[in-house]
């Protein structure tokens, strides 16, 4: 009697366990048909659900790119300010009476032209931006070997002389401070359909006489150190106005 009352009592507890046990499969196996049945449904768009984030982020990064602009110009107007009020950027004087030449400056170019008829010669020269020393490490130029030249503020040239219908002759100058030399020297033929080159030698291997004969002829045409020392002057002064422009072009492209 006490066993087949102790059988009654085991399965009588095992029976809400035995209930609760289908219940969960049941429960189970409805999550997994829901689920199945959900992946089989046509889905809702999504693009609303979503939306707003993208509406966010790109908000977001609007006004990073707005603040960053901003700076920048702050920064861009700073530097224009500064330049325009340098010395460094006044304008040259006016061109000396005694200037031979015509000068041709076209704004956001680095070169100038300057032209002049001579004798039934017509002059070209090209005049580049100076290469500029400023003075720094000149403590070092002491243990340099003296026989070197010093370093020393420069602007280069293209001297071209030519004659109608003629060959005409090409100098690649450097002029320093009262003094001008001579780097090369070619003869070119216009005729030529290429316009032909003849490169003469290094020029410091010509003769001491020839090479003083070449440097009278650039000189009574009007390359000469009071020439090239004025051009010296206007041309760090265009290099001024050639940084603003460049800075109110760049501006200008921010604001835009």
């Amino acid at each position: 009697m006490a066993f087949t009352s102790i059988l009654r009592k085991t399965a009588n507890s095992l029976a809400p366990l035995a209930i609760r046990l289908t219940r969960v499969q049941r429960n189970y196996h409805s999550c997994i048909f829901t689920a199945l049945n959900h992946g089989f449904q046509p889905q809702q768009p999504t693009v609303n659900r979503f939306y707003p984030n993208t509406l966010h982020f790109s908000t977001a990064v609007d006004s990073q790119k707005s603040a960053s602009d901003e700076s920048l110009l702050r920064v861009i107007e700073s530097e224009i300010q500064c330049a325009e009020e340098s010395d460094e950027y006044d304008q040259a004087e006016g061109t000396p009476s005694e200037f031979p030449f015509k000068i041709e400056d076209t704004p956001g170019l680095q070169t100038i032209t300057l032209t002049r008829e001579y004798d039934g010669e017509l002059i070209k020269v090209n005049v580049h931006m100076p290469d500029l020393v400023t003075g720094e490490g000149e403590a070092d130029d002491d243990n340099d070997d003296d026989t070197e030249k010093p370093s020393k503020s420069n602007v280069p040239l293209v001297v071209n002389v030519s004659k109608k219908d003629g060959p005409s002759l090409e100098f690649n100058c450097t002029a320093y401070p009262d003094e001008i030399t001579i780097d090369s020297l070619s003869v070119r033929n216009p005729n030529s359909e290429d316009e032909l080159a003849y490169e003469g030698p290094d020029f410091y291997d010509l003769d001491e006489n020839l090479q003083k004969a070449f440097h009278k002829y650039l000189e009574i045409r009007g390359i000469k150190p009071s020439t090239t020392n004025y051009l010296h002057e206007y041309m760090i002064n265009k290099d001024g106005r050639e940084y603003i422009l460049w800075l109110k072009n760049l501006k200008k492209f921010i604001e835009e």
